[in-house]
């Protein structure tokens, strides 16, 4: 993904933005879902691993679905999001600014 997209992937809260808006610009190409399915799960867990990096929170997973469940005892789920972001209902940007924002 990182050397077919050129996508810099640190795993910083900043990397975040490059994946929404190439989240967005597969949407506006009109790419379809089904086709992206796996880049979007790809994508949301990259986006779960940025968060578990700085906040300390852990991977849940139950029945094949999986969550991050932050310090504060909350359950995110970033593959949801990035789907959501596809749909242009989402940010994983603004996902991760929210299950970090309780760290400080």
């Amino acid at each position: 993904m990182r050397e077919g997209a050129r996508l810099r992937l640190d795993y910083t809260a900043q990397s975040l933005w490059r994946v929404d808006r190439m989240i967005d610009d597969l949407r506006r190409e009109g790419t379809p879902q089904g086709a992206v399915a796996n880049v979007l799960r790809g994508l949301g867990a990259y986006a779960g691993e940025v968060i578990v990096r700085q906040t300390g929170a852990e991977w849940w997973a139950s029945g094949g679905e999986h969550w991050i469940r932050t310090p504060d005892g909350k359950l995110w789920d970033p593959m949801e999001e990035a789907r959501r972001c596809f749909a242009g209902d989402g940010s994983l940007r603004l996902l991760c600014r929210d299950a970090t924002s309780g760290r400080r």
